[in-house]
């Protein structure tokens, strides 16, 4: 079995996919990307967190079919994107590129306390890093 699937059974054994509609859009993009040089665990992980909904899997599926058109090799220009759109999100958008961005550098994440976000947006980011989790051990 390839990396590509084990990554998505162990996701889906771990009921970590919200929906059926999150399942799909992330299989997509993970089935789509997941061979080209620039695909990381990093950005297997924001292929993740993009998939909760319609918008977000919509921006991720631009930006990559871009680096491909581009031949990109690696998500430097991706990173660099992600803090000019992360300093112009309101509140829980800016922690979500802010995890993206700990996801592309592979550092970790910690969202502050103090944090004002809605339960739905801290649930989805609590959940991106137990899917970050499960990825790494791949």
């Amino acid at each position: 079995m390839n990396w590509k699937d084990r990554v998505f059974l162990r996701l889906d054994e771990e009921k970590l996919f919200e929906d059926s509609g999150h399942r799909t859009r992330f299989w997509e993009l993970l089935d789509c990307y997941a061979d080209y040089p620039f695909f990381t665990k990093g950005l297997c992980k924001c292929t993740y967190l993009s998939a909760w909904d319609e918008e977000h899997f919509a921006i991720m599926l631009e930006t990559l079919t871009s680096m491909c058109l581009g031949q990109e090799t690696n998500t430097e220009d991706m990173r660099i994107q992600g803090d000019s759109l992360a300093e112009v999100q309101p509140d829980a958008e800016y922690y979500v590129y802010q995890l993206s961005n700990a996801f592309l550098d592979e550092r970790p994440f910690i969202l502050p306390e103090e944090a004002s976000i809605e339960p739905m947006q801290r649930h989805i980011i609590e959940q991106a890093l137990k899917a970050a989790r499960v990825i790494d051990k791949i």
